[in-house]
């Protein structure tokens, strides 16, 4: 138990960018409750895509609003899998290799990752975007987004870094529905 926590010691203090670790993307609620070890089996990958994610995609959002929370980042396949199994609002392990799944490549062989964020300032209303559409508009003119989801819940939405985007944005709230395409 004791090497398996210094290897978790060990990937969470790798700086991804100014603002983000990598353990800050490890923490995991399904983990956490259902005692899965939520660590990347190709740590090499894991830190390339995440770095790729904070630096090209989340670091310019906490340049515009400040600090950013997050919600979900990396999972591994085995949570990931745990948390599609119990309808934990995960996709399956396939439509996550390059999106939450950072350590293996998609099925075109590409890579990508992707976190599931908050901005507390624009749910605060301290922006000058007031909707989710306002916010689609902002992402798709000033961020090279891969694709994005927003929820219903604290306006809470993945966004993603991906060396080939395909640049989509959707809503699920009120109801699933497509918002751009870039």
């Amino acid at each position: 138990m004791k090497p398996l926590m210094w290897k978790l010691d060990k990937i969470g203090r790798v700086r991804l960018s100014e603002h983000f670790y990598m353990r800050q993307f490890l923490y995991s609620e399904i983990a956490a409750a259902f005692g899965i070890v939520n660590i990347p089996d190709n740590e090499a990958l894991a830190i390339e895509t995440g770095t790729q994610l904070c630096q090209q995609i989340l670091e310019p959002l906490v340049t515009k609003f400040g600090p950013i929370v997050i919600r979900s980042g990396f999972r591994s396949e085995k949570l990931n899998e745990y948390g599609h199994k119990h309808r934990m609002h995960c996709g399956t392990n396939e439509s996550n290799y390059a999106y939450h799944i950072w350590d293996r490549l998609d099925t075109n062989g590409k890579k990508g990752a992707a976190a599931c964020i908050v901005i507390p300032s624009f749910n605060d209303g301290k922006t000058e975007m007031k909707t989710q559409q306002d916010l689609a508009n902002y992402l798709n003119d000033h961020v090279p987004y891969h694709q994005v989801t927003f929820f219903s819940r604290n306006n809470a939405f993945n966004i993603g870094w991906h060396e080939k985007p395909i640049k989509t944005i959707y809503s699920l709230k009120p109801k699933p529905h497509f918002i751009s395409k870039g």
